[in-house]
């Protein structure tokens, strides 16, 4: 059974979290560098089989687009190149990586691990595709 797989793009790092072959639970895959994404994903979806992804999409507390939204736009522009017939969802990913940061205290990691900002990224994304996940089966 095909997965789903939600990537937090950025652009120094890009998280990325996948769900199980049932999509019920959402885990952490991996932070990458952003600049090798294309050729991550190209590998993973040869070995994985994939339904659709979801890519967050930055906004402002005004649901305006933030100032990231150019870099993620020209990342999906090459996404989509890269993999026409993936289907993309786009969801909105305003307060995950301080919802990941409060993951992380609450897990009781300490001060040096919580300054990791891959491990920022990763936990973004799956935080991203776990809210999915819920909504999905409301």
């Amino acid at each position: 059974m095909p997965r789903i797989l939600s990537i937090d793009y950025g652009l120094k790092r890009t998280g990325i979290a996948v769900t199980d072959e049932l999509e019920i639970i959402a885990s952490g895959l991996t932070t990458i560098p952003s600049e090798t994404a294309i050729s991550f994903l190209t590998t993973y979806f040869s070995k994985e089989q994939v339904s659709e992804v979801l890519i967050g999409e930055p906004k402002q507390m005004n649901g305006e687009p933030s100032e990231s939204t150019a870099i993620i736009e020209e990342f999906v522009k090459k996404f989509s190149k890269a993999f026409p017939e993936m289907k993309i969802i786009r969801v909105d990913e305003r307060f995950t990586s301080k919802m990941a940061f409060q993951t992380m205290i609450d897990s009781g990691l300490n001060k040096k691990k919580r300054q990791n900002k891959a491990l920022v990224d990763e936990i973004s994304a799956t935080i991203m595709l776990q809210d999915y996940l819920t909504r999905k089966m409301i």
